[in-house]
């Protein structure tokens, strides 16, 4: 058994790193991406290719199906052959693609916020109509507004409804009931579902994903059902693109590819097929020493602001590595607020731009060194203490 030391700071300064772009001491708890490094076979599978010294065009191996294939069997019941799974460059790209998919120019898309900005973005830039329902808080937790949902669906004539399982921002991990109500509804008013599903392999203890798909084929509503997932987040690997569009209609599956066709958007790079292999063949003992890293990271930092920061709201995740708080007491303006915290030489992700239900909210990444994340808190307390 390897011992991972996820306590290690890494210097990602100067790397061209997304999250370490700064020039001065800032403190990044925002972006999604860890700072760990990958696991070991992930990084011998790399290496093995660098050094085997030709880089020429791949293709998915047998191996690589099969081991997506094992993957999902054995950790959701998510049964799923070779024809069932198609590749794509990330699940934004396929989200895009699925307006063509799924519904003509003009169509109404739903989504629910807060929401991962691109949900939103990607339905207007595809000159789609977007449709939002806020997502109700209740005891602490999001819950979907399946009354809201359904009178909008008729309002506007929903075509596609977009889920976030689990969700980001808020963490939630929707349950078998709340997604059967979800697909009853649609099925209702014959709107098709496209369910990002990245974050499932990050489900924190006491949760249990519920893959889409399964409920839709159990439901003859499989025609009308595509979920989106990839591994580059369960094992922090997002600098290597690369994710999965899973469908269970033969019908369906030829008119997805069909349209990956029009940009030849439907390879990957050969250390994308090779990650993804490794990952899922030997990554599992990586991804259980994070987990309980991250949750302990996750108790240090409700622990700290319930100590330090009383007046903000946690909305405690049921998967990921992040945190949505509510800084309401503290602000009045989301401009300000996010100074504030630049100011202070922390940077978390500003709630606004997750849709009108992010106002006054910030996320917080805890996926780093504890020694990161108490100095970043520490800088966040001081940003409203002061």
């Amino acid at each position: 058994m390897v011992q991972y030391n996820f306590d290690e700071i890494i210097d990602r300064r100067d790397t061209g790193s997304v999250k370490w772009h700064y020039f001065d001491d800032t403190i990044p708890l925002w972006v999604a991406d860890m700072d760990f490094n990958a696991a070991q076979p992930i990084l011998k599978s790399i290496e093995q290719v660098a050094q085997h010294g030709i880089l020429g065009y791949t293709k998915p191996t047998e191996a690589l199906y099969e081991a997506i294939i094992n993957w999902h069997s054995s950790r959701y019941g998510l049964q799923l052959d070779k024809q069932n799974i198609l590749f794509s460059p990330g699940v934004v790209p396929s989200l895009a693609l699925m307006m063509n998919v799924f519904t003509g120019a003009g169509d109404a898309v739903l989504v629910s916020d807060p929401i991962y900005t691109p949900f939103m973005t990607k339905v207007e830039q595809n000159g789609r109509a977007l449709v939002m329902s806020a997502l109700k808080e209740f005891d602490g937790k999001y819950r979907l507004d399946l009354a809201d949902i359904e009178a909008k669906i008729i309002e506007h004539k929903v075509k596609l409804y977009l889920l976030c399982n689990p969700h980001n921002p808020g963490g939630r991990v929707w349950t078998r009931q709340e997604l059967e109500a979800l697909l009853a509804l649609c099925k209702k008013h014959n709107v098709a579902i496209v369910s990002d599903e990245i974050h499932q392999d990050l489900t924190l203890n006491g949760h249990k994903f519920t893959p889409f798909l399964r409920l839709a084929e159990a439901e003859n509503y499989a025609h009308n059902v595509v979920s989106l997932t990839s591994m580059t987040k369960t094992f922090n690997v997002a600098g290597i693109k690369g994710s999965m569009i899973f469908a269970k209609d033969d019908a369906l599956i030829k008119k997805i590819s069909q349209q990956q066709q029009l940009n030849d958007e439907y390879e990957l790079n050969l250390f994308a097929y090779t990650v993804m292999r490794s990952a899922y063949e030997d990554g599992d003992e990586w991804l259980e020493q994070a987990l309980h890293y991250i949750e302990a990271n996750i108790d240090l930092t409700i622990s700290f602001l319930e100590q330090h920061l009383p007046d903000i709201k946690i909305m405690r995740p049921e998967a990921s590595y992040l945190i949505w708080l509510d800084c309401s007491a503290y602000a009045q303006d989301n401009q300000k607020l996010y100074d504030k915290l630049r100011e202070a030489k922390v940077e978390l992700n500003a709630g606004v731009k997750y849709g009108a239900e992010g106002h006054l909210k910030m996320r917080l990444n805890v996926a780093c060194p504890e020694a990161l994340l108490r100095e970043g808190l520490n800088r966040v307390s001081a940003a409203f203490s002061g």
